[in-house]
Order: structure tokens, then C-alpha cells, then sequence
């Protein structure tokens, strides 16, 4: 039994691309240090401290990932381009970090510039201003490095940044909760600083990275730069924006509220984490499918891939309508949302793992453009949904379902418009969209 096991993994192993287990685990410890860490940070915090680590938490994640994938993504496609003609990347690397930098250095501006408008959100934890500003440029630095190793077919790195910079999150968190800290600036400072130890650490043994090659203009990264990048903030806007809604649609004198619901938003993005495990594990029958040139199959990989990640959202709102409160209970002192709430925020994000799963075969595809204005029409009907009810936390969780659903009917329509007229050469592509995604809770 465990040869013909043995055997059955190496077959795998041959036909998904290199690296799929190597990112696969590094997801898996990624999403649950990640969930692991935000129980230990609230449980640390007061309310005010709870509110403002939440705010923080979608600040961080919105702009960070938001900004920054979509760099990390272009840089390992085109080095890996550059590296099957035999050109060395290192002025394509050059390139992208430098235009990265300038967007960093912008950033960073904005966030002290405007710092006073939002402090007090941040209940006056100007530690947490500047974890901001940190994490940014700790952002940067790694998404950069993790397009390098992904375009230098370096994978086995790539997996153990993501899973050290989860680990360090982490370890440093629980440091801090056996000194009795319990500001919510000193658990955002884990966050700014984890970066950059993922970034040492995965470098360590790394070299030949930057090889000479000739000149790389700005276009060489992509034409379809621009639109990845305002996809991509408004995924991650359209995936915050219930917390952000609260945050800012809760006077500052609802605090108690504000975090509770932060609490009940962690509870709910539940299939988030499994969705996260998904992508790993499913990751080699699709790679197969593509190896194989089996196109045609493709249509039934990604029918069973969106099955399993509709089962996972369908699941998660079921068991958060029913014991969805026992469970915050358990995982978070003071939990006090009820099930609607509860139901209602995971029912959004169930449906925002299916629309995120039908962007990345659009990706692949090449509709770039489609997946922005989907996104989009989300984050719109998000604010109306919000803005047809009046209580709170109710107008932000109806937001959310209207702007995910809308999101996944856009893109839906979509993908069955493109896949009628036959799967494009470049599916391979949606392997590398599933398993270089990551999506923070």
C-alpha cells in the first residue's frame, strides 16, 4: 500500500508544474498561521485596539497585495520568458523595482500625508501609522523577490517566504501576548516587519538570481500592467469592504460594535482559509490537463474545480448560519454577532472565492480587461447595496453579498462567452494565476 502510494505522488509530481508542492505547502502554512495569528492579536486588544488592528488590517492588505501581485505576477512571466530565450533578467528586475519603488515611495507619502484624517480610527496609535508605512515597503521588497524566484523557476524558495513570513508573523505576535502588550500597533508593527525576514531567509542560499541581459523596456513587463493593477485593488476592496464600511460608517463612539464585527469578519472568512488549501491540492489535476494539451478537458477540470469551491462556500455559510456564533465564541473572548450576521458575511465571501476562482481562468485568458470592470461593477454594488439600508452591521453585509454576486455574474457570463469559442493555447497560464494567487484572510 505505501509503494503504491509512493508511486501515485511521484506520477504527480511528473506531470504538475515544478514548484506546485513547494507554493502548495507554503499557501497551506501561509492561511493558517495567518488565521491563527489574527486570533492571538484581537484576543490581546481592547475594543478601541480591536477596531483600529481591523482597519489597519484592511489598509494593509488592500493596498499591499493589492498594488504589489500584479508586479510580482509580470516580473516572474516575463523572466521566465526572458530565461527560455537564454537572456539574463537582471535589467528587467531593475526595471520593475525601480517602478515599484516610485509607486512605494508614493505610498508611503500619502500614508504620513494623510495620517491625521484617519488616526483616530486608528484610535491614536501612531505605531500603527507606521507600521503602515513600513509594511508597504516590506510588501514591495517581497513581492519583488518572489517574482524573481518564480521567474528563475526558483519555486522551492518561493514556498518557504510564504510560509516563514506567516511564521514570523506569528511567533512574533505570541511573543508579544506573553509580555502583555495589548496595543494594537506592536501586533501591526508583526505584520510590517514579517516581510523582510521571509525575504532573508528565502534568499539565504540563493544565487545567480540577476544575470546580465539586454535592455527592458517598461513594456516588456506587460500592456496589460495597468489593468492588472486596478483589478487587483479592487478585488481586494470589494474583499475588505465590509470591514471598511463598518469602520467608517460606525461613528467613533460605536467602538464596541465596530469590534465585534471585526471579530465576526475573521469567523466568516473561514472558506477563505479552505479555499486557500483548494488551490494547493487541485493545482496538479489542472496542471495535467494543461501538460497534456488536453484543452477540451479543461472545461471539465475547472467545472469540478468550481464545484469544490462552490461546496466550500455553501458549506461555510450553512455552518455559519447554524453554529457559526458557538465557533466565535470559542476562537474570540466577547464574541457577540449573531447567526444573521454571521450567515450574511459568509454567504459574501463564499461568493467572492467563486468569483475569484472564475478571474483567474479570465486571467488566463487573456481578459484582463473583463476581470477590472468586474471588480469593479462589485465595489459598485457593494455602496448601493449599502446604501439602500440604514442599520448597521446589516447595510454592510447585504453590500457585500450585491457586490460579490454582481462580480460573479459579470465574470461568469464572461468565461462561458470565451470558453464556447475554445480554451487558448496560454491555459497553462491559469496554474500559474491559482498557484501564485495568494489571498490573505
Amino acid at each position: 500500500m505505501r509503494d503504491h502510494a509512493s508511486k501515485l505522488i511521484g506520477k504527480v509530481r511528473d506531470v504538475a508544474p515544478e514548484g506546485t508542492f513547494a507554493v502548495g505547502a507554503g499557501l497551506a502554512v501561509a492561511a493558517a498561521t495567518a488565521y491563527v495569528f489574527v486570533i492571538v492579536a484581537l484576543n490581546s486588544l481592547g475594543e478601541g485596539g480591536e477596531t483600529a488592528f481591523g482597519l489597519f488590517w484592511s489598509f494593509i492588505f488592500v493596498a499591499g497585495p493589492g498594488l504589489f501581485l500584479p508586479l510580482e505576477q509580470e516580473v516572474g512571466r516575463a523572466l521566465a520568458h526572458r530565461r527560455a530565450q537564454g537572456l539574463g533578467g537582471k535589467p528587467l528586475v531593475v526595471r520593475a523595482a525601480r517602478l515599484g519603488g516610485i509607486l512605494t515611495a508614493a505610498l508611503v507619502v500619502i500614508v504620513i500625508a494623510t495620517s491625521p484624517l484617519y488616526i483616530e480610527r486608528f484610535d491614536d496609535d501612531w505605531l500603527l501609522v507606521a507600521s503602515l508605512a513600513v509594511g508597504l515597503v516590506g510588501f514591495y521588497c517581497m513581492h519583488t523577490v518572489r517574482g524573481t524566484l518564480s521567474g528563475n523557476a526558483r519555486f522551492r524558495p518561493y514556498g518557504e517566504m510564504l510560509a516563514t513570513e506567516g511564521a514570523v508573523r506569528l511567533g512574533a505576535a505570541i511573543v508579544l501576548t506573553s509580555l502583555g502588550a495589548n496595543t494594537a500597533g506592536a501586533y501591526g508593527m508583526c505584520i510590517a516587519l514579517a516581510p523582510f525576514a521571509a525575504v532573508l531567509f528565502a534568499l539565504r542560499k540563493q544565487h545567480g538570481l540577476l544575470t546580465p541581459g539586454p535592455p527592458a523596456p517598461y513594456s516588456e513587463l506587460s500592456n496589460a500592467l495597468g489593468w492588472l493593477l486596478a483589478g487587483s485593488v479592487l478585488m481586494q476592496l470589494l474583499a475588505y469592504s465590509s470591514l471598511l464600511g463598518i469602520n467608517f460608517l460606525e461613528s467613533s463612539t460605536g467602538k464596541a460594535a465596530a469590534a465585534a464585527f471585526t471579530s465576526a469578519f475573521f469567523v466568516a472568512r473561514i472558506p477563505v482559509l479552505l479555499f486557500q488549501a483548494v488551490q494547493g491540492t487541485l493545482l496538479p489535476k489542472l496542471a495535467n490537463l494543461a501538460g497534456a494539451g488536453r484543452h477540451d478537458d479543461f472545461r471539465t477540470g475547472f467545472k469540478q474545480l468550481l464545484l469544490v469551491v462552490v461546496g466550500i462556500a455553501g458549506i461555510g455559510t450553512l455552518a455559519a448560519f447554524a453554529i457559526g456564533p458557538a465557533a466565535g465564541k470559542i476562537l474570540f473572548e466577547d464574541f457577540t454577532i449573531d447567526n444573521l450576521d454571521l450567515g450574511l458575511l459568509a454567504l459574501g465571501s463564499g461568493i467572492f472565492i467563486v468569483a475569484l476562482t472564475i478571474a483567474q481562468a479570465l486571467i488566463a485568458l487573456h481578459g484582463h480587461r473583463t476581470v477590472t470592470f468586474a471588480w469593479g461593477v462589485g465595489v459598485l454594488g457593494f455602496l448601493i447595496g449599502t446604501a439602500a439600508i440604514d442599520r448597521l452591521p446589516l447595510r454592510v453585509e447585504v453590500g457585500f453579498v450585491v457586490g460579490s454576486t454582481l462580480a460573479t455574474a459579470v465574470m461568469a457570463a464572461a468565461l462561458i462567452g470565451r470558453m464556447r469559442k475554445g480554451v487558448s493555447e496560454s491555459i497553462d497560464s491559469l496554474i500559474t494565476a491559482i498557484g501564485h494567487e495568494p489571498l490573505e484572510l
